[in-house]
């Protein structure tokens, strides 16, 4: 199963674990105090990053789907 989708729900701390584990997909938005998911990336290839990221997430805001 392929990742399709990936996202940060409310209540995300900017804590930096989404950016440690997997730079390629998340960035931290200090000003808004939150990761972001950035734009037009390829899923596919960094799915074991995400996957990471989302199991290390100290809030569990980090979310994907797969498909």
């Amino acid at each position: 199963m392929a990742i399709t989708r990936v996202w940060i729900e409310e209540g995300c701390v900017a804590c930096g674990m989404s950016e440690l584990f997997c730079p390629e997909v998340f960035k931290v938005d200090h000003e808004l105090g939150s990761s972001t998911v950035i734009d037009g990336v390829d899923y596919k290839l960094y799915e074991d990053k995400i996957k990471e990221a989302a199991m290390q997430c100290p809030l569990e805001t980090i979310k994907y789907e797969e498909s």
